[in-house]
């Protein structure tokens, strides 16, 4: 057992027990807020969202759609959270794993679960079509869409950089 995370100490507590070990909180908590698939998987999808965000113009040498932008980060926000959190309540309530049917008393929070995970994928559509729209618009990118704080060598040369950039190693301040 996993005594290290704070959801770990609620499951480990004698008030949970047996049921919310096996149950869904075990579930909510591996794919809620602080667990390990958050950790693992949430976090590195949206870390590579925001590189992708962040290197767009520099490797296309085209912008995107901020408002694009944003509207996929709250679908995927709302989406996820929809899916997981309410997994902690369903444990709670004693809802087993692993089953292919369940009593209807925990149809509501599978329902709201199920309608967060097609938000998700609202939100990947959403992407796509930001990808798209970029490069259909053909908006073309400044070299340092960052402005001043942009100050690091490769906001230096044009987007996308040509190959060969530097003929010799630059001095870094």
């Amino acid at each position: 057992m996993e005594a290290g995370w704070v959801g770990g100490w609620v499951g480990w507590g004698g008030w949970v027990g047996w049921v919310g070990w096996v149950g869904g909180w075990v579930g909510g908590w591996v794919g809620g807020w602080v667990g390990v698939v958050v950790v693992v998987v949430v976090v590195a999808v949206v870390c590579v969202c925001g590189g992708f965000y962040y290197w767009f113009s520099k490797m296309t040498g085209y912008e995107y759609s901020e408002r694009l932008g944003q509207l996929h980060f709250w679908v995927t926000f709302v989406g996820v959270n929809l899916t997981f959190f309410p997994m902690h309540f369903l444990g709670l309530a004693g809802m087993p794993r692993r089953y292919v049917d369940y009593p209807d008393a925990f149809a509501g929070w599978n329902m709201v679960a199920s309608i967060g995970s097609v938000i998700s994928m609202v939100g990947v559509v959403i992407f796509f079509i930001l990808i798209i729209e970029a490069f259909s618009s053909r908006r073309k990118a400044e070299n340092n869409p960052w402005g001043e704080g942009g100050t690091t060598i490769e906001w230096s040369t044009s987007s996308p950089p040509p190959f060969h950039t530097f003929e010799e190693l630059p001095k870094v301040r």
